[in-house]
């Protein structure tokens, strides 16, 4: 009964509700910041290298790290197979098109959080959705709404399912067995989180700082080796993408299952653009100016959807396996990758898997650190914190053996809530973002290297930074 409940709000959202908002807000965003992913792609790029002035300071690069941590994970294997056997191929070119225009509105959240960020007790920089909707709106209860939805979602929701989709890659091995192997692995993936969560938020920069860059560099790699091994099939699934994308007479037929709903669904889940999550990462990081790490974060957003998603995508769909439904998640990939590279497709995809997984349950932890602070005005207790992770760790547990279903449309609803509190809030507050990004262009016009100051935009919030 709870599973039909949670399945009929999911459709819901995702057919209504959350197409309009989403799509709306970001070609929004994208008019009023003239095409941002084209027109300044080299200064994001740029940006992404700057060092911090405090040598101790989170520099842009760790930043990106942590959010890509989160955004890089299951969704961009799993998640992409899922989309792709239950709305066929046009699902990638709905992806594609959420990430391209949401992008603009990673670039507005995450600018607003970096102008609107705090300094901590600790001397760190905490920021994000909850801090900029008590800044702006002066609505504190709508801001710890937002941090209990996204605790919710980052700490249970996505940690449960990426569980599940670790675990769920071990079923073709000869060793699995379906009775108690999720229940080992997931006692295993709890423990080693426990112990790196335990060690607090610098040790989850320093892990996924190293492990994000090395493990999307050698997905991306083969990736490139399989489509070079099947490229006469190439022009097929291209051809494929575009022609389902379009096809709307499947699209109204069957809408829930349509590949404009799971393109929609699953690229949100993996690129997490106008949800609010990265926010909370952007605004730890030592910045010139707000507008340098909203293009950092508009970046991650390319990585995430156009080269990893879409690596997963072309490795699966130009291997000769068919997808359907009864292959969903993880045998869908083992198959087709053990098509195009024998024995070592399986065993490749299961240790990017390990590695996804965990570097998504470090940055979704990460993230709940940060609101954790919002909602105790400060650092929480260190044995309130310590419970919380031992928590988390056991959430990662349970998640590992639950039913595939019910896990992705308690993510999905739970990121729908957060995504229709932070749309609307990044709407309201857009022209303050809107006006930092003039202030930085009329500063690079003139040669200078930004640096931004509360101001030169007419702001008159006493910040802690920017003042």
């Amino acid at each position: 009964m709870l599973g039909i409940i949670i399945d009929s709000i999911s459709t819901f959202m995702y057919s209504k509700l959350l197409v309009i908002l989403l799509i709306g807000a970001g070609i929004y965003f994208t008019i009023r910041t003239k095409l941002p992913q084209m027109r300044l792609f080299k200064d994001a790029c740029k940006a992404v290298v700057e060092k911090p002035e405090d040598e101790n300071g989170v520099s842009s690069f760790q930043a990106l790290m942590v959010s890509t941590a989160s955004r890089v994970g299951t969704g961009n294997i799993i998640g992409v197979s899922s989309a792709i056997c239950i709305g066929g191929f046009g699902s990638v070119f709905w992806m594609w098109i959420i990430a391209i225009i949401g992008s603009a509105s990673a670039l507005i959240e995450s600018t607003l959080a970096q102008i609107y960020k705090r300094k901590g007790k600790d001397g760190e920089c905490y920021g994000g959705p909850a801090y900029y909707i008590e800044a702006a709106l002066h609505c504190r209860p709508l801001a710890i709404i937002f941090c209990i939805s996204m605790i919710a979602t980052y700490a249970f929701g996505f940690n449960m399912l990426a569980s599940y989709n670790l675990q769920s890659t071990f079923s073709g091995f000869s060793f699995y067995d379906v009775k108690w192997t999720p229940w080992i692995i997931g006692g295993i993936l709890a423990v080693i989180t426990g112990w790196c969560l335990l060690g607090g938020g610098s040790r989850i920069v320093k892990v996924t700082s190293t492990l994000v860059p090395a493990m999307g560099v050698a997905y991306i790699l083969i990736s490139v080796i399989v489509m070079i091994i099947n490229r006469a099939y190439l022009p097929v699934v291209f051809s494929k993408i575009i022609s389902e994308a379009f096809d709307f007479k499947a699209i109204f037929g069957a809408f829930a299952g349509s590949a404009m709903m799971q393109g929609i669904r699953r690229g949100l889940y993996s690129n997490e653009a106008g949800i609010g999550s990265a926010p909370n990462a952007s605004a730890s990081a030592q910045v010139s100016h707000p507008i340098k790490q909203g293009l950092v974060q508009m970046l991650s957003v390319f990585i995430d959807t156009l080269l990893l998603c879409t690596a997963t995508a072309m490795m699966c769909l130009s291997s000769g396996i068919a997808p359907a439904q009864e292959l969903q998640g993880a045998p869908w990939v083992q198959a087709a990758l053990h098509e195009s590279l024998g024995n070592f497709g399986p065993l490749f995809i299961t240790v990017a898997m390990v590695l996804f997984a965990f570097t998504t349950l470090l940055g979704n932890c990460f993230y709940c650190d940060n609101l954790l602070n919002y909602i105790h005005k400060g650092q929480p207790s260190k044995t309130f914190m310590k419970g919380f992770r031992i928590v988390s760790a056991l959430v990662v547990f349970i998640g590992a053996g639950m039913e595939v279903s019910m896990l992705w449309n308690i993510s999905d609803v739970l990121m729908g809530v957060m995504a229709l509190i932070n749309i609307p809030v990044i709407l309201i507050l857009s022209n303050t973002a809107l006006k930092a990004l003039e202030d930085y262009e009329k500063q690079k016009k003139n040669g200078e290297n930004p640096v931004f100051k509360t101001g030169n935009i007419g702001l008159e919030y006493e910040t802690d930074y920017w003042s």
